[in-house]
């Protein structure tokens, strides 16, 4: 019986400690205090802001740390990003537009459900420069982003062609031994993402290696081997089939150069990008007009303080009303919108 209840208490234990923990410090006075965390799932948008990857936010507490916690994320590695950045939330769908946001901070790195990440002030309270973590591989992206700073300040000792030209035959090798010795597909994954892209002075380096380098079929068969059932492995096996099958196309038409149907999966591929994005931002604009047309227009000015997290009192002082009034809308608002709290009627508006 003992013995039974000791088996029971130690796989509950290990179910209960079978979480992830990601927590850090940011700069209060910097940065705006929402932060949030992702899952990347498509290699080629490793950076930037996208709405359709954030998992969870949280709020950083008067000190700056925050913390994620939980246990709904894969049980093998993957893709994460954290970042903050300086655009309040209502700004936030103009600023984020395609994935860019001049004013954020992030960090990609690699972790799985049961990994423990901490990300501590480095020097000068700069944010996400140092990753302590249980997950030997967590800090890859770091070290290929420390390598790619070399190769920048390689590139500006001598701005011209020739030192140009040298230089991208000798980091395009480097940088994909590199990540061939971090013996980590994913991180492979961000360095095959940058020296193939096609608006990189590398691309040209990459079709020409593509062709006769067994480099990307062992790639391939170390994503299948180590990620089966990743999303990634997918992409970079359909993407690898398409260049190829380009090259070879190109090559047994001289009327055509290879890279016009490269240019022609481009646009095509931009097209489609904007025509979803736009959607996606009429599709969100359509359901926020249709809310906001419930309430009445002092409503309406109240719900756009509650957004911005102001305290009635706040409120109160802004719109020359007394508290009571404040709280008076605030209850109506509630009801109108059908929700029980102010982080309710945020998720209404804010994604």
């Amino acid at each position: 019986m003992r013995l039974k209840i000791l088996t029971a208490f130690l796989m509950f234990s290990v179910l209960c400690q079978a979480q992830y923990s990601f927590s850090g410090y940011i700069n209060a006075d910097e940065w705006q205090n929402t932060v949030y965390l992702s899952v990347v799932e498509d290699y080629r948008k490793m950076s930037g802001v996208y709405a359709e990857q954030i998992i969870a936010k949280t709020t950083a507490d008067e000190t700056g740390f925050f913390e994620f916690k939980g246990n709904m994320l894969e049980t093998e590695n993957r893709i994460y990003r954290i970042h903050i950045d300086k655009c309040s939330e209502i700004q936030q769908e103009l600023n984020h537009f395609n994935g860019h946001c001049n004013d954020s901070e992030e960090l990609l790195f690699i972790a799985k459900n049961t990994d423990t990440l901490k990300l501590p002030f480095s020097f000068g309270n700069q944010v996400f420069c140092t990753i302590e973590s249980s997950n030997p591989k967590a800090n890859a992206f770091v070290k290929i982003d420390s390598l790619k700073n070399d190769m920048r300040f390689a590139y500006g000792e001598f701005r011209s062609a020739a030192n140009r030209k040298l230089n991208n035959k000798k980091w395009f090798k480097t940088l994909q031994y590199f990540g061939e010795a971090l013996n980590e597909p994913l991180a492979e994954l961000y360095i095959y993402s940058y020296l193939s892209d096609r608006s990189s002075d590398l691309h040209n380096y990459y079709v020409q290696d593509l062709k006769n380098n067994t480099y990307y079929d062992d790639l391939k068969a170390r994503l299948k081997n180590y990620y089966p059932n990743a999303p990634y492995t997918q992409q970079y096996t359909n993407e690898l089939e398409a260049n190829r099958y380009m090259l070879s196309a190109a090559s047994g038409n001289t009327a055509f150069s290879w890279s016009i149907y490269l240019y022609i999966i481009l646009a095509l591929s931009l097209l489609t990008n904007s025509v979803l994005f736009y959607r996606f931002w009429q599709a969100k604009q359509t359901k926020t007009e249709t809310l906001k047309a419930k309430l009445s227009k002092q409503e309406q000015v109240v719900l756009e303080h509650l957004l911005e997290n102001k305290t009635n009192k706040d409120i109160a002082e802004s719109l020359f009303l007394s508290v009571s009034t404040v709280k008076s809308h605030t209850n109506n608002i509630y009801k109108k919108l059908n929700v029980q709290s102010r982080d309710e009627a945020k998720s209404l508006f804010i994604k």
